[in-house]
């Protein structure tokens, strides 16, 4: 159900929503004809940010300004029970998933930006709640990002299950690139791993290192947006923002530093340099980087048999420019760039 359903999210969420030269990059191509129809599945929300499907015919969205909506048959009904929520520039009300067993606990997952712990700003957080008809009961704070900040930029943030019993989840370098996303002792610019009860996995890689985050999976990244399962290999797939230039597609391992910002393919906005190194021995290239930046969303493979000649290929939407970026992939690279659904 969820892999026929996965085109329907990555649409939703782009449609209501940042130089340098790439050596060989595929063309992006427009379809002259589409043998493919739309169908608007809800509207009325002004941002939505995260959905999850919670069956064929029902899902959660988030509305980022606060508000959780039940979608059924079109039609949308806000659930109660929220915890406070710190609106400020990019942030606010972020992703949404269920629980893998959610048939039999009723459980969810949040991510938003809060204000708690702290007297000023906020920062990322991830929550579980139980979701009875169209109210979160037992909702509890699963993990807080520290130390809050009033700048509004870079919350992450993605929340997506392994096959093993955990959860991942994203967190920006919240507008502090110069000490965030290569501080192990910090938060953000991170991605995290958990167990489902929100405990820290025994082999998460800095479990033993001192002072460190145990919470961190992966680091050196700048604000991932968009995460996702390979449906065959199982490998966790991540997007994030660069700045001017230099967006990424990096395939998450364990422990690994993908860079940001000592190694970058990107400018600052205003044109001059960020850095004058692309690569450092210990720290991971990006599988794929856009040139100029496509400000990427949420992503997803395609692997329904409903869109045969699709299968495999991996789907991007773009909040610069308003469209669906279908990449193909071949032989560990991308071949094909398409915009699809502007």
């Amino acid at each position: 159900m969820k892999s026929n359903l996965y085109l329907t999210l990555a649409v939703l969420v782009i449609s209501f929503s940042s130089c340098i030269s790439q050596e060989n990059p595929p063309l992006i191509e427009t379809p002259e004809q589409t043998k493919y129809g739309t169908e608007t599945i809800v509207d009325g929300i002004e941002v939505p940010w995260g959905m999850t499907f919670l069956s064929e015919k029902e899902l959660l969205v988030t509305e980022k300004k606060g508000v959780l909506y039940r979608v059924s048959n079109g039609n949308k009904i806000e659930v109660s029970g929220l915890p406070e929520i710190y609106k400020r520039g990019q942030g606010g009300l972020l992703d949404v998933a269920v629980h893998p067993d959610f048939k039999s606990n009723n459980l969810i997952y949040m991510t938003l930006s809060s204000h708690i712990e702290g007297d000023k700003g906020g920062n990322t957080s991830l929550y579980q709640a139980k979701l009875n008809a169209n109210t979160l009961e037992d909702v509890k704070l699963l993990y807080k990002a520290k130390p809050n900040t009033t700048k509004g930029q870079h919350w992450g943030s993605r929340i997506i299950f392994d096959d093993d019993g955990h959860l991942f989840f994203s967190v920006g370098d919240r507008g502090n690139r110069d000490v965030n996303p290569q501080d192990l002792k910090r938060d953000g610019g991170k991605i995290y791993r958990l167990n489902l009860d929100g405990s820290i996995p025994s082999d998460n890689p800095f479990i033993n290192t001192d002072g460190a985050k145990k919470a961190v999976f992966s680091y050196g990244h700048r604000n991932p947006q968009g995460m996702t399962v390979h449906p065959k290999t199982g490998e966790i797939w991540e997007n994030e923002h660069g700045p001017k230039g230099g967006d990424e597609i990096n395939i998450i391992q364990k422990g690994k530093n993908y860079g940001w910002p000592v190694i970058t393919y990107g400018i600052n906005y205003s044109g001059t340099p960020i850095t004058d190194e692309r690569s450092r021995p210990g720290m991971e290239q990006p599988f794929y980087y856009w040139v100029p930046s496509i400000a990427p969303s949420g992503m997803a493979f395609s692997s329904s048999r409903v869109y045969k000649k699709w299968k495999g290929d991996l789907f991007v939407g773009s909040l610069k420019f308003k469209y669906l970026e279908h990449l193909v992939i071949k032989k560990g690279k991308v071949v094909k760039r398409e915009k699809i659904l502007e």
